[in-house]
């Protein structure tokens, strides 16, 4: 039926994979296989060895802003899916997979920047920037501020191992002018920043 066609299965609950095999037929390098770590195993994931794999994890815990630590473990998982047996991996960058429905204004502004640490084995982390004021949800732009002051801090020490890339380079200017753009682009900003910064790493692998 898909002889001819090149299909991506994405595996996130799903539980029979001998029966899919079964009416699949031998995976092949034609067929893409992702899986969400969370709902699929190694016992899963090893009917599908000699297809394309792809592992796919969540490395951002979320939390309420002001509840984040400075530094956290992000993910090793862009250093290691060779020796998972997978020939790629994927994240959900640094809004996580769990969606909520609940919002509202913010009590603090968090800002989360990943880097790649290579005095541990080029393991990822993440820093959380946090505002100062976090009892009211009043004045966003000015907590923002402080947030910011805080990563130009961290970047100008020379030693927080944060690459200076093209959304840092945006954030610096924002720093500059005093300018505060929404937090919609923040998070756009540090969602670049997590692109960069891998395939930054990936160009110097090769």
């Amino acid at each position: 039926m898909h002889a001819d066609d090149s299909p991506t299965f994405i595996h996130a609950g799903f539980a029979s994979a001998k029966a899919l095999v079964e009416n699949l037929g031998r995976p092949t390098k034609d067929q893409r296989h992702i899986f969400f770590d969370r709902f699929c195993g190694k016992l899963y994931q090893k009917h599908f060895k000699g297809a394309h794999r792809v592992l796919l994890k969540d490395g951002f815990e979320k939390k309420r802003n002001r509840d984040y630590e400075f530094v956290e473990p992000f993910s090793d998982l862009h250093a290691t899916f060779p020796e998972e047996g997978m020939d790629g991996f994927g994240d959900f960058l640094i809004v996580g997979d769990d969606y909520i429905e609940s919002g509202g204004p913010a009590y603090a502004i968090a800002i989360h920047l990943t880097f790649i640490d290579p005095a541990q084995d080029d393991v990822m982390k993440i820093y959380h920037f946090i505002s100062d004021r976090q009892d009211t949800p009043l004045d966003p732009a000015g907590k923002f501020a402080e947030a910011l002051a805080k990563m130009i801090e961290t970047l100008d020490s020379h030693e927080s191992n944060l690459l200076e890339t093209d959304a840092v380079e945006e954030f610096r200017s924002l720093h500059n002018k005093g300018h505060f753009p929404g937090l919609g682009y923040v998070k756009k900003l540090s969602m670049n920043h997590h692109i960069e910064t891998l395939a930054d790493y990936f160009a110097k692998a090769t």
